[in-house]
């Protein structure tokens, strides 16, 4: 299946998210409660406000700040073009990435690691609080599963098993893809955009996110890597 794949009708994506809120004393009081509720059974030990840390997570109590799309070139050898929409304002960014979509394909393929789990589900959520109009490709209410023009390459590597998540990075290490040591991991995003204030930091780590899974759906094709002089990161 994934030899038959038209790479020129695929479009991979990451996003990366923040908690709301840069604490958890400035989340409205109503709010709090609700955190408190939907989060009891994961903090643990930790105190609510000290676990607000990970409210990026949520789709209720998160918003998104980058979403980097990259698309395959017709270029020989193989080119790949990046673009990121960000900004601290979500649904200026959201709007602006689903009229990017209203121009592709309707058949257009997404592609991303974990996406089926976490960042189609979470773009769906916050167009839909913000009121937006889901575009096509993410719409999947009412479509057969084969209907859907979603790939997980995370989905790929397990071959039906459901018992574990595996990493980007390791699979991009056990695969040979040669990726920059990055400043930041997903775990500090939340800290360079509230106390740092360096969204751009943010945007060169979601690109290099979107070029790993492109790298790392040519390895399950047997294919190889795209050249670094072959890929391009638009502005």
């Amino acid at each position: 299946m994934l030899e038959q794949l038209d790479l020129l009708n695929l479009m991979v994506l990451d996003i990366e998210t923040v908690p709301q809120y840069a604490t958890h004393d400035e989340l409205p009081q109503h709010m709090q409660k609700l955190w408190d509720a939907k989060t009891q059974h994961q903090r643990k030990e930790v105190s609510s406000a000290e676990f607000y840390e990970r409210a990026g997570i949520w789709a209720e109590f998160g918003k998104i700040v980058c979403i980097s799309v990259g698309v395959f070139t017709k270029d020989i050898p193989t080119g790949f073009r990046v673009k990121s929409f960000a900004g601290h304002d979500e649904r200026e960014l959201l709007v602006k990435f689903a009229l990017m979509l209203k121009d592709r394909s309707r058949n257009l393929v997404l592609c991303a690691h974990n996406g089926k789990e976490f960042d189609f589900p979470y773009i769906c959520r916050r167009m839909l609080i913000h009121g937006i109009k889901l575009p096509e490709q993410l719409e999947i209410a009412g479509k057969k599963p084969w209907e859907i023009n979603h790939i997980d390459t995370m989905e790929l590597w397990k071959f039906g098993d459901y018992k574990s998540y595996t990493s980007l990075s390791l699979l991009t290490a056990i695969f040979d893809i040669p990726t920059p040591k990055d400043d930041i991991d997903g775990s500090q995003v939340g800290d360079v955009y509230w106390k740092d204030d360096q969204l751009e930091r943010i945007c060169t780590y979601c690109q290099k996110d979107v070029v790993a899974t492109a790298q790392l759906l040519r390895r399950f094709r047997g294919q190889d890597l795209i050249g670094d002089d072959n890929i391009t990161i638009v502005e």
